[in-house]
Parts: structure tokens; C-alpha cells; sequence
């Protein structure tokens, strides 16, 4: 506990899944957060999330904004700063998936998907970064997924394609920014049994498979990755920079098999 104490956080996309768990360990280990969301019908969520910090004794606000657009982020930027402090530690969480066959992904998803999977974490860190440098401190997590290293499915080219360029980005990152005390690493989930992936795994066969494919015989927790961030955030991780931690159960490292690929 506390590792994190009075560090101001900023997680994209916090409102729900992955990005809720990943604001509340941050909360568990003192730090303030602030929580974006993109949506009016996300605000009820985000709202509910920041009184979950609250009661961890942490301060906490709520701040809409669309991390794909240059003007949304430095309002989104300044908002936190003035209300909570210059962000030290930022995780890109906001990400999205349209699952659609190479022949049918149109222009409009492949730029909303590397808009949010990708833009974001340019333009976030970018911000960011130039108030951590004169601080020689910060910490920048990028997550990711398995996507970013194979093929997980038919039917998500773009997707994997945003999260291989954020696999990258990450890296280059970390080579600049090293120099300035910034760590920059990722965090490579599995399938995780989140409301994201609700309709996919309500199908039991697809379930099954996702769960007999792993390794580890069973699907990830929003929590465990929560529990990596917090780690990639803390002193103890002082040393690790341009790293992809998967926390994946080990699928990464298993050679696929045929009924690994899910034709739906």
C-alpha cells in the first residue's frame, strides 16, 4: 500500500473495465486520479468510479474529453492540472475494437480506431512529458494487448495494426524520454471478461475456446491488469523502460493451433 502516495495520476478511458480497475489500484496505493470518458453516457459511470476513489481518501475528478482530438487533450490537460496537480503518472487505457473482416473495415473505423488506439498516446504523452522533463519524473503506460504482437483474430486487422504501432510508439518513447527520468512501458493483455467483450464471450463456444487456448486455462482479470500498472508505476519498476509486460497467461509464448482462430 501507498507506493503511489500523492502522485497525480490521469487514466483515459477509466470509466469502466480495465480502466476502472486501473483507477482504483492506483487509488489503493494513494494516488489522486483523474478519470476521462468520452461520452455523455459514459459521465454516470465516471461519476460512480470517482466516488470509489473518494473513498479511498484520494481525491478524484471526472473530465470528458475525445484523446483522439489535439484541442480535447490540452483542455482535458489543463483541467487536471488545475484541479489535481501535473500529471506524474498517465496510463492510455482508451482504446476500442470493431470487429469487421479486412473487406469490410471502411475509412471511417480504421481512422477511429488509430484515432483513439493510437493518436491518443501521442498526444497525451506527448503533453504530458513536456511538464515531466523539467521534473526529471514520470511515468507513462501505454495498454495494449496480444494483439500487439500476433494475429488473435480474422476479424480485427485495424485493431491489431493500432496496437503493433502503439507496441512501437512505446518504444520510441522510452529512448527519448529515458534520459529525462520517464519511464515509458506497456501492459499486453489477454482476453479479459470485461462489458467490452460482453456480446463476444456470451457466446459459449467462443468462450470456451478463449479459455482452452490459454495456457492458463482461464480468461484474465480487469484487476491483474491493474495490478501491473501499478507495479510499471511504482519505484520498484525504476528500471524497466520500453518494456511490453503481457500479462497474458502465457498465450504469447504458446505456437498457435488451428482451433485457436476463431472463424466468427
Amino acid at each position: 500500500m501507498n507506493r503511489l502516495l500523492n502522485k497525480v495520476a490521469l487514466v483515459t478511458g477509466g470509466n469502466r473495465g480495465i480502466g476502472e480497475a486501473i483507477v482504483l489500484r492506483l487509488a489503493e496505493e494513494g494516488a489522486d486520479v483523474a478519470i476521462n470518458f468520452n461520452s455523455d453516457r459514459s459521465r454516470e459511470q465516471a461519476e460512480a468510479v470517482k466516488r470509489k476513489v473518494e473513498a479511498f481518501g484520494r481525491r478524484a475528478m471526472v473530465i470528458q474529453a475525445d484523446v483522439g482530438s489535439k484541442r480535447e487533450v490540452e483542455r482535458m490537460m489543463a483541467a487536471v492540472e488545475d484541479q489535481l496537480g501535473e500529471v506524474e503518472i498517465l496510463v492510455n487505457n482508451a482504446g476500442i475494437a470493431p470487429f469487421e473482416p479486412f473487406m469490410q473495415v471502411t475509412e471511417e473505423t480504421w481512422d477511429r480506431t488509430f484515432n483513439t488506439n493510437v493518436k491518443s498516446i501521442f498526444l497525451t504523452s506527448q503533453l504530458a512529458a513536456k511538464k515531466m522533463i523539467p521534473k526529471r519524473y514520470g511515468k507513462i503506460i501505454n495498454i495494449l494487448s496480444t494483439a500487439s504482437l500476433m494475429v488473435t483474430s480474422p476479424v480485427i486487422p485495424h485493431y491489431q495494426s493500432s496496437k503493433a504501432a502503439g507496441h512501437m510508439l512505446t518504444k520510441g518513447m522510452a529512448i527519448e524520454l529515458g534520459k529525462y527520468n520517464i519511464n515509458v512501458n506497456a501492459v499486453g493483455p489477454s482476453t479479459v471478461d470485461t462489458d467490452m467483450c460482453t456480446d463476444f464471450l456470451s457466446n459459449p463456444e467462443i468462450r470456451s475456446k478463449e479459455i482452452e487456448a490459454n495456457p492458463m486455462k482461464r480468461l484474465g482479470t480487469a484487476r491483474q491488469i491493474g495490478d501491473a500498472v501499478v507495479f510499471l508505476a511504482s519505484n520498484e519498476a525504476e528500471q524497466i523502460n520500453g518494456h511490453l509486460m503481457m500479462v497474458d497467461g502465457g498465450l504469447t509464448v504458446k505456437a498457435a493451433q488451428p482451433e485457436d482462430h476463431l472463424e466468427h
